[in-house]
């Protein structure tokens, strides 16, 4: 596997956003993860977007982060937010969402990020066991989806 920086809008990233975006739906029976994404939101040093490659180049797994800051929808100074965590079904049990985890936790911290924080739901078993094996902890509820019952969320300090 290759994980290669990409643009949050590049073709690959879009293609594997749809996947994503269809498991939501069929999880939560909804439209997906309605929160308002820019791709410039994950452009260095205030952002990383990755996306992980088979052998024969196919894109197999994705992840971001950007920078928050202290506002109104529950976030900390320094914050780090893990957005678009995914991997497609043909792709699980390899470790590929470990690998993008710690190198964007590794890429936060370079960028002075001081703690790593995530919104997850409660029927997403699989990232949740991720996100725990991984050291973070559930935490004060942020972001889009702070009041929804169904939303979990977890920070892990950087430092």
């Amino acid at each position: 596997m290759n994980i290669h920086t990409r643009a949050f809008d590049h073709p690959d990233a879009v293609k594997l956003n749809d996947r994503v975006q269809l498991e939501y739906a069929e999880r939560y029976g909804d439209e997906g993860d309605i929160t308002p994404l820019d791709a410039t939101m994950f452009d260095p040093p205030h952002g990383l977007y990755l996306i992980a490659y088979d052998a024969s180049d196919s894109p197999v797994a994705t992840g971001g982060w950007r920078s928050q800051e202290r506002n109104g929808e529950g976030y900390s100074d320094g914050d780090a937010e893990l957005k678009r965590m995914y991997v497609i079904p043909e792709g699980r049990g390899h470790g590929l969402a470990r690998r993008i985890l710690a190198d964007l936790e590794a890429d936060a911290r370079a960028a002075g990020r001081v703690r790593m924080v995530l919104e997850t739901g409660n029927r997403q078993p699989e990232a949740i066991a991720l996100y725990t094996s991984s050291g973070y902890e559930p935490c004060a509820k942020f972001g889009h989806y702070r009041t929804y019952e169904s939303s979990l969320c977890y920070a892990k300090p950087l430092r």
